[in-house]
């Protein structure tokens, strides 16, 4: 692609009905607005051409009865990336576009902000990056031990090295309370963005020893040769997994946005 040439983006928010915690979040209400529909809206700020991909009538009906765009795609996807993939391909060859990048937006994180997928989509000013995501640095004294939270190590030009569950690096001849104010620790922030044809090959790779071990599909991606070029964001929106999730969600709905509405 020469440089006169802009990238077309499209933002993906992968959503699902079924979910072990929380079954049917993406319809439940943040003030008088679905979640889906509160994450759409704070993606649509920043990317004009922004899907809905489920495996769900509810949710399909729920997008389009706001007036978003919304595409079916099948229940038998592991991972929003995979369902991200069978959505642009899907959209490509029903709306004849040309999208060339791939937002993956979190379809339970309400409180994205447009500044954080504008940070990742200015990545691809670089042409050569085919993969991008977000992370943020660990503050000194917060905790990097909890194994829900990946973890990052970059190499000098800010590409991704490896992701773990566990505190990367060791930091040697120092207490564990020490370590966030010894090395600067990163945490890995899951909003994702791939030019379509990089999308389309990651996800027929098979599962990786790396990505098996730590739960982790990004690593399958590293260990086939992929560089995942990275943004630091000073802002970690808040995922609503749980009921309780939710209910502090409200709380903050009343401080994020200007107006309870």
């Amino acid at each position: 692609m020469n440089k006169d040439q802009l990238f077309q983006f499209a933002g993906i928010i992968p959503a699902r009905y079924a979910s072990s915690r929380f079954p049917g979040k993406p319809l439940v209400l943040i003030g008088n607005k679905t979640m889906i529909q509160r994450v759409y809206d704070q993606a649509s700020k920043i990317i004009d051409e922004v899907w809905v991909a489920t495996d769900d009538k509810r949710i399909f009906d729920a997008v389009t009865h706001f007036g978003g765009k919304a595409i079916m795609t099948s229940a038998d996807h592991l991972s929003g990336t995979d369902r991200c993939a069978e959505a642009i391909k899907k959209i490509n060859e029903e709306t004849d576009k040309k999208l060339d990048i791939v937002v993956n937006i979190q379809g339970d994180e309400p409180f994205i902000k447009p500044e954080q997928i504008a940070l990742l989509m200015k990545c691809f000013d670089d042409e050569t990056v085919e993969l991008a995501t977000l992370i943020r640095k660990v503050e000194p004294g917060e905790d990097v031990f909890n194994p829900n939270q990946p973890k990052v190590i970059l190499d000098s030009k800010g590409n991704a090295i490896y992701f773990s569950r566990a505190a990367i690096p060791y930091i040697r001849d120092t207490e564990r309370s020490d370590w966030s104010k010894k090395h600067v620790f990163y945490k890995h922030i899951g909003l994702y963005a791939y030019k379509s044809e990089t999308l389309k090959n990651i996800t027929s790779l098979t599962r990786s020893p790396l990505e098996i071990s730590e739960s982790l599909e990004q690593n399958r991606w590293i260990e086939n040769g992929y560089r995942i070029r990275t943004a630091i964001t000073s802002w970690e929106s808040i995922s609503i997994d749980t009921p309780d999730d939710l209910e502090r969600a409200k709380l903050l709905l009343k401080h994020f946005f200007k107006k309870y509405y």
